[in-house]
């Protein structure tokens, strides 16, 4: 006579539903709680969202794919917090929408890169990379210098994070938003967001 668990492992849509039943459970119990972590949900003191031209460059980071080889989250090992600087904080991610969490690592992670080179640096590297880092892999990005940010849309972008995603921006942060990024390019918005990077929690390095 079959048994039960047998009887289960003959049945595969009863296996599936099974499986499916355990699986949701499971990410219940680990994703829930989260929600009630006050660490999870309350932004590391001086934490602010992004100002216009730093949210522009955010979006063009994303835009280009830099996630797909720079993650932005060191992890609380020896090995990383000595190379990067002070492990990742869930309250320095509370405005990130999306976040740049991840473990590729074609390039460096780049959490804790804001005010560690210069402007003059972003720029080159940015152009092409092997000018400054001649073993780089990463490709030149030398377009940016020729697009400028449109100031409406970066605007229609804080509205809707203040509207729907309760971002802490002012009325008057939103109204200055197109006058904050005239005439600047999308190479001036990436370099601004990467120098902002990780600086909400000081390190000594």
């Amino acid at each position: 006579m079959a048994t039960g668990h047998e009887k289960v492992e003959k049945n595969i849509g009863l296996m599936i539903i099974l499986i499916t039943i355990v699986v949701s459970i499971g990410g219940l119990v680990q994703i829930v709680p989260l929600f009630f972590m006050e660490s999870m949900l309350k932004p590391v003191e001086g934490l602010k969202p992004y100002p216009a031209l730093q949210l522009a460059g955010r979006d063009i980071y994303v835009r280009e794919s830099c996630m797909v080889c720079h993650s932005q989250m060191i992890r609380p090992f020896r090995a990383e917090t000595e190379r990067y600087g002070h492990y990742s904080v869930a309250g320095e991610f509370v405005y990130d929408r999306p976040f740049q969490w991840g473990s590729k690592r074609t390039g460096p992670d780049l959490h804790r890169v804001g005010g560690r080179y210069s402007d003059d640096w972003h720029y080159a590297h940015l152009n092409n990379p092997r000018d400054v880092v001649p073993e780089s892999v990463m490709p030149g990005y030398p377009w940016l210098n020729e697009n400028l940010i449109d100031g409406e849309d970066v605007q229609h972008k804080m509205q809707v994070l203040k509207d729907w995603f309760d971002h802490p921006y002012t009325d008057e942060e939103i109204a200055q938003a197109a006058q904050a990024v005239s005439d600047k390019t999308e190479m001036d918005a990436i370099i601004a967001y990467l120098q902002n990077l990780g600086t909400a929690i000081k390190t000594v390095r």
